[in-house]
């Protein structure tokens, strides 16, 4: 990370979209390309969703979510499980209870606001915790091509779930994260929007950067 100096305004990137979107590989490439730290804030979510899980209790279950959230074991967010299909589902199920929510929401902010600035990906940064960022994406694609990615991931780890499964999937959570009262998944309004439908990696990192650099022209803030 470089030093911060006092005199330049911390260089936040919040980096918003749905799941399978690219958000998460964009977001990290963008942390390299500033020399920024970095977080996943969906992880938090996936550890709080895993608790529930191996606790045994119901990710509709608020109170026991909410314990979860306040106890989070950092050993889960390297557990193998985090990032499988059905953890996915508990993860956007706990995530829709406004008392979970406030319990990450401190830790999430705090990481925003680090001297320097910050990159964060997830649903609601861009509107919630660091609305005053300087640069904000919201990251998507159409629906079947996040699926494909998905399916794609799925399938690299031994999980054989058929397309229309995960297809399915997708859409719910997506109705979900969209729909919950507290944080919903939507586009800040000065978020510049990037659909990586139809672009590789390579691709959409460059254009995230370009759309970072014009955000900050905007402001008169420069990336160094």
């Amino acid at each position: 990370m470089k030093n911060p100096d006092p005199l330049v305004p911390p260089l936040v990137i919040a980096v918003d979209g749905p799941a399978a979107s690219g958000k998460g590989t964009i977001a990290k490439a963008l942390a390299r390309h500033y020399a920024l730290p970095f977080m996943d804030t969906g992880k938090l979510y996936r550890a709080c969703g895993l608790a529930v899980r191996l606790a045994g209790h119901d990710p509709y279950d608020a109170d026991a979510a909410t314990r979860a959230a306040r106890t989070i074991d950092t050993a889960l967010l390297s557990d193998p499980d985090l990032m499988s299909s059905l953890n996915s589902d508990y993860a956007s199920i706990v995530s829709s209870h406004p008392a979970v929510r406030a319990a990450l929401f401190e830790t999430q902010r705090a990481f925003a606001q680090a001297p320097g600035g910050a990159v964060l990906d997830g649903r609601d940064i861009g509107t919630v915790i660091a609305p005053d960022a300087p640069a904000k994406l919201f990251v998507t694609a159409a629906p079947l091509v996040r699926a494909a990615r998905r399916h794609a991931e799925l399938m690299n780890r031994g999980a054989d779930q058929p397309l229309a499964d995960v297809l399915a999937d997708i859409e719910a959570r997506d109705a979900r994260d969209s729909g919950r009262s507290a944080a919903p998944l939507t586009r800040a309004a000065d978020a510049a929007l990037l659909d990586t439908s139809d672009l590789g990696i390579d691709a959409a990192v460059g254009q995230a950067i370009r759309l970072v650099e014009e955000a900050l022209a905007r402001r008169g803030q420069h990336s160094a």
